[in-house]
């Protein structure tokens, strides 16, 4: 892939190091979008959530939050980002279809609000202000052209070809817009490793027309975002909760900027990866994993009221995809059991984020976060103290 905002390689200091404010020109990508009248917020309002006031305060939280990431490691590569030493496999596969930028910005009409005709911030728009921002958190950091699956084409056609028939319909005579998006951005040089497995830091998020109610005036528009890792094995990704916003609701480009922002610099990833990195040191026999995925197709049937009275956990994960978990047990080249039938959370949770994969775009993030939770929850369940026994007893 094509790299952008290439810049020489960082220290471990540098990786994670906000520029100062008056170097940081705000909102550079969007300016001449905002013209409502209301007043740009100050750039440190981009990157702290609140009022900082002082500059030793202001030095305070910067301390912070390099130092929640020490532990990452940030490679000082010779070769090109551009060169890929792993199997290109998508992140998300479902009914999906790979487009680029160019695709969405030249080959797509933009939706609005029925009544108002309003505007909606376009796909193409929200993965820009992704970039603007990474641009800015990570300033010392080359990062990847977004890879981005769209899914659900929404067809029409122009005024001029109301009366033929759809088979002769020219080219500049058809429209399209996709009703969900989902993309990630990585940024190959901040990796550290899990049991083997290489992991990058990632960026990404999902926005579903589907979502909103396009028939009705404008009002706050819906996207969900993340900032976590991909295992670079097998493409999958890991989220956790401190790093997903699954309802990031904004009203105009500012807006979704700052919360973007927010959520890139509130992001612990030492925590994240200490946090997977826990799983490789628990086990499940072949008799645990058997009853592990029997008790998750039995929860598929329990009624809502059973549930709350024995105080199950949410399981996202439909039978389809636990099929292919029982599957990839035995074949799945990097996360089948061990030849004693043993198999490690980490494998486990590399089984279940690999099935996500078939989920459609708008349920995708919120199960990959299950995926994360569920198997914290057996970890605890293992060591005598979660809610989570019941899957296993």
């Amino acid at each position: 892939m094509d790299t952008i905002n290439k810049i020489r390689p960082a220290t471990l200091e540098e990786a994670f190091e906000l520029r100062p404010a008056q170097n940081i020109k705000e909102i550079s990508l969007y300016e001449s979008r905002m013209n409502n009248g209301t007043a740009h917020h100050s750039n440190q309002d981009y990157f702290i959530p609140g009022a900082v006031s002082t500059e030793l305060e202001q030095d305070k939280v910067w301390q912070e939050f390099d130092s929640s990431l020490q532990s990452i490691e940030v490679h000082q590569e010779n070769k090109s980002i551009e060169e890929k030493p792993y199997e290109y496999k998508p992140f998300i596969e479902a009914n999906t279809q790979e487009v680029n930028l160019y695709q969405l910005k030249n080959d797509c009409i933009i939706p609005v609000f029925s009544k108002d005709n309003e505007k909606t911030i376009a796909h193409q728009e929200f993965i820009d202000i992704t970039q603007d921002c990474i641009s800015k958190v990570f300033s010392h950091q080359s990062f990847m052209q977004p890879e981005i699956r769209v899914s659900h084409q929404i067809k029409g056609r122009t005024p001029d070809a109301i009366y033929k028939n759809a088979k002769d319909l020219l080219d500049h005579e058809r429209t399209q817009y996709f009703e969900r998006m989902a993309f990630i951005i990585r940024i190959p040089g901040i990796t550290d490793s899990i049991n083997g497995n290489e992991l990058s830091l990632t960026v990404g998020g999902v926005r579903a027309y589907n979502q909103e109610n396009l028939y009705n005036k404008k009002t706050f528009e819906k996207f969900k975002f993340f900032i976590g890792f991909q295992n670079k094995v097998c493409c999958n990704l890991c989220v956790w909760s401190d790093g997903f916003v699954d309802d990031m609701r904004v009203s105009s480009y500012q807006e979704l900027q700052s919360k973007i922002m927010n959520t890139l610099t509130e992001y612990n990833a030492q925590q994240h990866l200490l946090e997977m990195k826990e799983f490789s040191d628990h086990y499940l026999t072949e008799h645990q994993f058997a009853q592990l995925l029997g008790r998750t197709r039995l929860y598929q049937h329990i009624s809502k009221t059973e549930k709350q009275r024995l105080n199950i956990p949410q399981l996202t994960f439909n039978d389809s995809q636990l099929n292919t978990i029982a599957k990839d047990y035995y074949e799945d080249e990097s996360f089948c059991k061990a030849d004693n039938g043993e198999i490690n959370l980490w494998n486990v949770y590399n089984l279940f984020t690999q099935a996500n994969k078939s989920s459609y775009i708008d349920t995708f993030l919120d199960r990959n976060l299950n995926a994360f939770d569920f198997i914290k929850g057996i970890q605890q369940a293992l060591n005598g103290n979660s809610d989570y026994h019941w899957f296993l007893s």
